[in-house]
């Protein structure tokens, strides 16, 4: 991290492209920091700005205008801003510098950073390991991707906090400085294709998180993902594997019917299987890598395990709904990408409906089709990415399109039979037909509830 002695702002004339949550944050932070602020949106009307607007920030709406940027002399992303639009580009041949939210926030922290990323996984992992570290009385503050910005922490860092922090490839991506303690890196696959120009692309801004680590540092790897090893090859911190396929030397894995902690020093139980709570051979992947960021950290077993057995899991991540005569229905709405829903529908048996669809980020869909033929699955197909999951997926499984979440929910439930499944695992991003994937859980969830009112009225 930049000690706040070598990185100042003040009176420097600095602008803040994307009005969302990351860059409310940063504006933020850089007008008590002393910085001429100005906050650029693409979209013509944002609500909620008074306060910024009240501390001095000049608000700009509509689009990002080229004289602002010429005169600035930082640029900060908010994360859902491409640094490939052409704007950013001139501001760049200007030799300007542009930087992520995250990269800013880190700048001023005075705590250490535990960061997650991976293509899936990412929030149950930080929230999990947040919890072990407060479980055993650390000072933790967790946020990021998920939860608060990283720009909203600064104020309360101080050397005893521990930064525990979700970061996506569009925050790691234009990171220079940004050094976390601990480097959880959990899985990789093809993703946000629709943003990266290649899956190299993604793969590098993955690994940004290893880039300013030194050997005083851990980095916790995946042990059953080679894509993560070989990434990881190029860290200079030291390695901690997890798995729950194999063993391994220095890491965390399945023993029997226990979470196993093995380093130089032995082998040491963590916690039982039966303290894991979450469905799904993933979710277990995701308590043990938790695990292992807690064992670098020095958290207790005992802490560990309290803070699994009382964690149930995420909204929108393999939660269950309820049941209408016999058929079980559950949201995983943060399953965005290929890999994900391939992870949930493997976390199923048999006579599954599967709700996929929305905007295609890339990946492959035929591999969604051993899991859904296994399972005698069938597939009700919606949003913008209906024709490609039909052309792919329809000459082997069972596919039906729906326009409306409603719609999707009434077939969904006419296709399963009784004591089956339907599942809302979408393997693409929602933003075609919902502001996010948590409202598209939540209609999800609603319909579920209107049909069974209709059901039950019958």
């Amino acid at each position: 991290m930049t000690s706040e002695s070598q990185f100042s702002v003040a009176d420097s004339r600095v602008v803040v492209i994307g009005a969302a949550r990351s860059g409310v944050a940063a504006a933020e932070l850089l007008v008590k920091r002393g910085a001429r602020v100005v906050l650029s949106e693409a979209l013509c009307h944002v609500d909620g700005l008074s306060q910024l607007q009240a501390a001095g920030v000049v608000i700009e709406v509509g689009g990002h205008r080229p004289e602002t940027l010429a005169s600035a002399e930082l640029v900060v992303l908010s994360p859902g801003v491409s640094p490939s639009l052409p704007v950013i580009d001139q501001v760049r041949r200007r030799g300007t510098p542009v930087i992520s939210e995250v990269e800013l926030a880190a700048r001023w922290l005075r705590g250490r950073i535990v960061a997650v990323t991976g293509t899936k996984g990412k929030s149950t992992t930080t929230l999990l390991t947040g919890r072990m570290l407060d479980a055993d009385g650390r000072t933790v503050v967790v946020g990021g991707n998920v939860g608060t910005a990283l720009s909203s922490q600064v104020e309360e860092s101080t050397p005893e906090v521990i930064h525990v922090v979700e970061v996506s490839s569009f925050q790691l991506e234009l990171t220079e400085t940004f050094r976390p303690w601990i480097a959880v890196f959990l899985n990789l696959s093809p993703d946000h294709l629709d943003r990266h120009e290649t899956f190299e692309d993604y793969a590098a801004a993955k690994a940004r998180i290893f880039a300013n680590q030194t050997s005083s540092d851990a980095m916790v790897i995946n042990a059953d993902d080679p894509l993560v090893l070989e990434l990881a090859r190029h860290g200079r911190a030291r390695m901690v594997r997890f798995t729950v396929a194999s063993s391994v030397e220095d890491g965390v894995m399945v023993s029997g019917d226990s979470v196993t902690y093995r380093s130089s020093r032995g082998a040491k139980t963590l916690m039982p299987l039966s303290a894991v709570r979450l469905p799904g051979r993933h979710l277990l992947s995701d308590v043990l890598a938790a695990s292992a960021a807690g064992c670098v950290a020095g958290v207790s077993s005992d802490a560990m395990c309290r803070a699994v057995k009382s964690f149930e899991g995420l909204e929108h991540t393999l939660e269950s709904i309820g049941e209408i005569n016999g058929v079980r229905f559950v949201n995983d709405s943060k399953a965005t990408n290929v890999m994900a829903a391939r992870a949930s529908i493997e976390s199923f048996t048999r006579d599954l409906v599967v709700i996929l669809g929305g905007r295609f980020k890339g990946g492959e869909l035929a591999d969604l089709i051993p899991p859904l033929s296994s399972r005698d699955g069938s597939v009700v197909a919606i949003g913008e990415a209906r024709d490609r999951i039909r052309e792919v997926l329809g000459r082997t499984i069972r596919v039906r399109e729906a326009q409306t979440m409603r719609d999707a929910v009434h077939s969904a439930f006419a296709l399963a039979s009784s004591r089956g499944t339907v599942l809302l695992a979408p393997a693409c991003a929602s933003l075609d037909m919902f502001e996010d994937y948590a409202e598209r859980g939540r209609v999800f969830k609603e319909e579920v509830a209107l049909l069974a009112q209709e059901v039950a009225n019958r």
